[in-house]
């Protein structure tokens, strides 16, 4: 393991991020290319690099971008201080860097352009969710952060939009991920994205408060465990709970569901208690959902526990009675979002990478969406630069067309406001209406397949050619 001098060393076992921190989350070979272009000259050179992904995870028709507005945020507060940069000082790998390097760092600002498909936009393999137009160092040394916060957020956002679409516009679908999300942070943006995607609320009280709204919450069994030992059994722990936090949901399955729940409805029916929810955690949830609600018809039934799209389809074709989910460990873990960084233009020069399963397209692209009555018929990838082509009405109907990738930021200024998760949502859901059913579903999804214009064409065998 290699080390830095003792002197150097500044211990922080908390390992709590702040703003500022996140020009150092980075991986240790953008910092090298960086002061490598500053070696030889190269770093001021005009660059374009792209965010895409080159295939979907498996059984995904589709992904919801999100992620855009902290990428943003990161890079209008783009920056090094003298602390940071007097730490990398004291690397050894950095004994070689050359002056101009830390004069990079010293006077570190975003001077670029950033184009990205707005939030809650379904895209496809090889779209690019971002691009990125600066001075190479800058736009090399931006790539992780970028990657972390479009890759995971998006894979949140495609998991909540699948969650929604398949339990309908009325079902509450409650995000309750944070002990399971990746780390502290991760849980903060997973809240944010399954929001921005369609979810109605959080457990997470410090995401609620950071997003201006109300979080959410049931109880453990451990309450019912407590209570009930030391005040008398299960129907004191209920009654306490619904003393101090009137008309709340109960924990009914830490014993047995039926007949917590038919215990309840006599203190319903005799006036004792007026509650308003009841959550089950385990069991059949299919049958004892009918149970329950057999008992207490006007009691709103939630139901939690490694709950996923292919759980609530489950339970919606045995005709369970249930109101709403909670989500958590399978919402905001699975498989990742492979999200992938590429140069594509250097200095006015087309590049790609042409290793094996790894081919990229060269050049800026654009991506035009064309749709016919509110559907999505064809995705063509286009060069930045290329002529737009004409639609006409088909047959009578309405056929029209946009560019998805729109200019987010010029010249390191930001040229949009951050947008309401709630703008975003209705995106989100227009999106995945937008798509055909057999793109949507959940098993073997049908592949949109993704046009590529004739000129771009002609530039990747023109770029192949020449490598």
């Amino acid at each position: 393991m290699s080390s830095i001098p003792q002197e150097a060393i500044n211990e922080d076992q908390q390992l709590t991020l702040t703003c500022e921190d996140n020009n150092l989350l980075t991986d240790l070979y953008e910092l090298t290319m960086a002061a490598c272009y500053a070696g030889e000259g190269v770093d001021q050179q005009w660059a374009s690099f792209e965010l895409f992904t080159r295939k979907l995870p498996e059984n995904y028709g589709y992904l919801i971008a999100m992620g855009l507005a902290q990428a943003l945020d990161f890079l209008e507060h783009f920056h090094f201080s003298s602390t940071q940069i007097e730490a990398l000082r004291s690397l050894k790998i950095f004994a070689n860097a050359p002056q101009a390097f830390w004069s990079l760092l010293e006077n570190a600002k975003f001077t670029g352009n950033v184009w990205a498909v707005l939030e809650g936009t379904a895209i496809f393999p090889n779209e690019p969710l971002l691009r990125v137009e600066a001075p190479l160092w800058q736009a090399q040394i931006v790539e992780t952060f970028l990657l972390n916060t479009l890759n995971y957020q998006t894979l949140i956002a495609t998991r909540a939009a699948r969650l929604r679409d398949v339990a309908g516009s009325k079902a509450k679908l409650l995000e309750f991920g944070t002990r399971r999300a990746f780390s502290p942070q991760a849980s903060v943006w997973a809240v944010r994205a399954a929001l921005a995607a369609g979810l109605d609320s959080t457990s997470n009280v410090l995401a609620a408060l950071k997003l201006g709204r109300e979080p959410v919450g049931t109880m453990a069994h451990s309450l019912v465990m407590a209570v009930g030992a030391l005040e008398g059994g299960e129907d004191e722990a209920f009654a306490a709970f619904e003393r101090h936090f009137p008309g709340s949901t109960l924990l009914i399955d830490t014993y047995d569901t039926v007949e917590a729940a038919r215990r309840l409805a006599e203190k319903i029916n005799q006036g004792e208690m007026d509650v308003k929810g009841v959550r089950l955690d385990s069991g059949d949830l299919a049958s004892l959902s009918k149970q329950v609600r057999s008992l207490l018809p006007g009691v709103s039934i939630f139901a939690s526990g490694d709950i996923d799209e292919y759980e609530i389809a489950r339970l919606n074709a045995e005709n369970a009675e249930i109101d709403g989910y909670g989500m958590g460990t399978k919402l905001v873990s699975g498989t990742p979002v492979n999200g992938v960084y590429k140069l594509v233009e250097v200095d006015d020069h087309p590049v790609m990478k042409k290793s094996s399963g790894k081919v990229t397209y060269p050049g800026r692209k654009q991506i035009i969406r064309t749709f016919k009555q509110g559907q999505i018929q064809a995705d063509c990838l286009i060069l930045a630069d290329e002529e737009r082509f004409e639609v006409e009405s088909e047959n009578g109907h309405s056929i029209s067309q946009v560019e998805l990738m729109q200019l987010m930021v010029k010249a390191g200024e930001r040229m949009v406001s951050p947008e309401p998760l709630e703008t975003i949502a209705k995106r989100t859901a227009a999106s995945v209406a937008s798509l055909s059913p057999e793109v949507r579903r959940l098993d073997d999804p049908i592949s949109f397949e993704v046009n590529v214009s004739e000129a771009l064409t002609e530039l990747t065998e023109r770029v192949r050619d020449q490598i």
